[in-house]
């Protein structure tokens, strides 16, 4: 079992920025972000792999979001650094953990999830 936990989120001003942090308990394959805005399907904002070094962004976060990584020899930090913040980014977003690196780019990529962590952008 993996334990994933997030930190960061909060309430800002369009135009700030926010730093998420996830902590994975195991050196998965592959973390991942994702938001679920109210009335909206989840979706996928960033991810990272290690097998290959690859990241993924959702087109409408590109140029303002940035994934970054920290491993240790027992688990994975990401970050999720969030610039130029708009009310459409506003989410309960989500830091996820899997060992299917092919698939980091989507849900199916993950098992593990952490409890969700609210940022509010105001306008």
């Amino acid at each position: 079992q993996v334990q994933v936990k997030e930190s960061g989120g909060g309430l800002v001003q369009a135009g700030g920025s926010l730093r998420l942090s996830c902590t994975a308990s195991k050196r998965t394959y592959a973390m991942g972000w994702f938001r679920q805005a109210p009335g909206k399907e989840r979706e996928i904002v960033a991810a990272i792999r290690w097998t290959g070094e690859s990241t993924y962004y959702t087109d409408s976060v590109k140029g303002r979001f940035t994934i970054s990584s920290n491993r240790d020899n027992t688990k994975n930090t990401v970050y999720l650094q969030m610039n130029s913040l708009k009310p459409e980014d506003t989410a309960v977003y989500y830091c996820a953990a899997g060992w299917y690196s092919h698939s980091f780019s989507t849900e199916r990529g993950y098992d593990y999830w952490g409890q969700g962590t609210q940022v509010t952008v105001s306008s």
